[in-house]
């Protein structure tokens, strides 16, 4: 009879472990929530710190030409797969990043284990934190030539670019969103692959998280933590428009939870919910039920 229910609802163990995972972000917030800014604003060291060894590949390869043509392209591949580390490093240190946690508390206010208050306490720490650590690294990197030449201008016109989603109105607008959607789907996508208990080495794990981030980098996904960092880096180091660069997050915020918190948190919440079977079938009533 377990193997029934087990082939029927493949994702039990997966709802367990982020509910877990959700009890533990829920105490941290509320009992020691310095801890819990402490591990973001780690998540915001690590994404800027990645964010710009990816500008300078491809700032390296833009300058390569070969029979007149620039390697640009090639550098934003190679950077791509370099960024997608920055995921790995984020999850092996426990730090704590606002776009994965918008599955979790989304998976744990479906099954009544936590508030919208309390998910929306976790979220604004986390972003909050994920900025503090952005900052560190922009005003670590205004006293530096990291970002000098090449380097701050491949950041420049990156940052220009996500601003133009927002200066050319509502197909720009669109754009964003929906390019934020995908972002967010392919970072929880791979983590619904690390916490499915189906992956049992770390290699594995860490190629999931490898290619996700990639993904949605080289194919240009805005995600709202990455952008935040981006436009705190340029602003200090060479000016950004403010209202631009918040409309931009705000925008991707929205896409970002569309795309992990209801696309992959509520989904997958709905489809392993094996509750309302068990109901309607009392022959396999002794099954344990998913952790609430």
């Amino acid at each position: 009879m377990a193997g029934e229910v087990e082939r029927l609802f493949p994702g039990r163990v997966f709802i367990s472990t982020v509910l877990d995972a959700l009890d533990t972000k829920t105490r941290m917030t509320g009992e020691v929530a310095r801890i819990f800014l402490q591990r973001a604003a780690m998540a915001g060291i690590i994404i800027g710190l990645f964010y710009v060894t990816n500008f300078s590949i491809v700032a390296a390869f833009a300058g390569i030409t070969v029979e007149g043509t620039s390697l640009v392209n090639i550098g934003r591949l190679v950077g791509g797969l370099a960024f997608g580390w920055a995921l790995v490093f984020i999850y092996y240190t426990k730090s704590e990043l606002l776009t994965s946690n918008m599955m979790v508390v989304t998976v744990g206010v479906y099954h009544k284990r936590t508030t919208v208050l309390r998910s929306l306490r976790i979220m604004g720490l986390c972003l909050f934190g994920n900025f503090l650590g952005g900052l560190v690294i922009a005003l670590l990197l205004r006293f530096s030539t990291l970002v000098a030449g090449a380097v701050g201008d491949q950041m420049a016109a990156s940052a220009a670019h996500k601003l133009e989603f927002i200066t050319s109105g509502a197909v720009g607008w669109g754009d964003l969103f929906v390019r934020a959607i995908f972002c967010n789907f392919m970072i929880n996508i791979a983590m619904t692959l690390i916490w499915n208990g189906f992956i049992k080495d770390d290699l594995t794990r860490s190629l999931a998280m490898i290619m996700a981030v990639f993904i949605f980098a080289f194919l240009g996904f805005e995600h709202s933590v990455a952008n935040t960092v981006l436009f705190t880096i340029v602003g200090l180091t060479q000016g950004i428009d403010v209202g631009l660069a918040l409309a931009n997050v705000g925008i991707a915020l929205v896409g970002n939870y569309i795309g992990g918190g209801l696309l992959i948190g509520l989904y997958y919440a709905w489809a392993n919910d094996h509750r309302r079977y068990l109901r309607e079938h009392p022959e396999y009533a002794e099954e344990p039920p998913v952790a609430q």
